[in-house]
């Protein structure tokens, strides 16, 4: 995951299938304004208890973003990065299992596909349980994303995980107490708003009542 031996960046392509950059211009109270956005996919993300192991299951990669925030925060804009001075473990994030809405298909079925792409587990669709549906990155996309919840056990352990095609993922499973670490108060961690109220959620609604 952390194998990673060069990194430079480079202008988006116009045809980028993630990406689309725009400005946005409005009148509000009689002011004409404007408002640089991006357009992203909508997207998925699962809270996941194993019952058996009583172990939250999350999932641990290298993000990009991440690791252009650390670093842009020091330097400001950069060409190619020293990766001495700037390890890729800084752009190693936890975070519940997810993914893009992109297929003809409902978000529980895309859901329930990412708990077994990404972490092994063969589970029904109609033990995916919704839980909210919010925006997402509201000052540059307000992309809507679905967060569901699913308990598994070891029996539903179909493969090892890890992603498909090119994707590095490694499944984390955590206890319980080493998750409500995550969330206390003072806690840094490397992990995005999603898992964070996914596991306050969690804690508030299903956690077993000695956790």
């Amino acid at each position: 995951m952390e194998n990673i031996t060069k990194v430079w960046l480079g202008p988006l392509p116009a045809d980028s299938p993630y990406v689309k950059p725009n400005r946005m211009y409005y009148v509000q109270n009689g002011v004409e304004k404007n408002w640089d956005l991006l357009k992203v996919h909508d997207s998925v993300a699962i809270i996941l208890y194993n019952t058996t192991q009583q172990k939250l299951v999350l999932v641990r990669q290298f993000r990009p973003a991440v690791y252009h925030g650390v670093i842009t925060s020091e330097l400001g804009s950069f060409d190619e990065v020293d990766l001495k001075a700037f390890p890729p473990a800084i752009g190693v994030t936890l975070e519940l299992c997810a993914g893009i809405v992109d297929k003809s298909k409902s978000w529980e079925e895309i859901a329930r596909e990412e708990v077994l792409e990404e972490c092994g587990y063969d589970v029904p669709v109609e033990r995916i349980e919704q839980v909210l549906i919010y925006r997402s990155g509201v000052g540059a996309s307000g992309a809507k994303q679905a967060m569901y919840y699913c308990e598994v056990t070891d029996a539903d352990k179909a493969n090892s995980g890890g992603g498909v095609e090119d994707e590095i993922i490694e499944v984390v499973e955590l206890s319980l107490e080493e998750a409500n670490r995550m969330v206390q108060q003072g806690a840094v961690v490397n992990s995005p708003p999603t898992c964070l109220m996914g596991l306050m959620w969690f804690f508030a609604n299903r956690a077993p009542k000695s956790a």
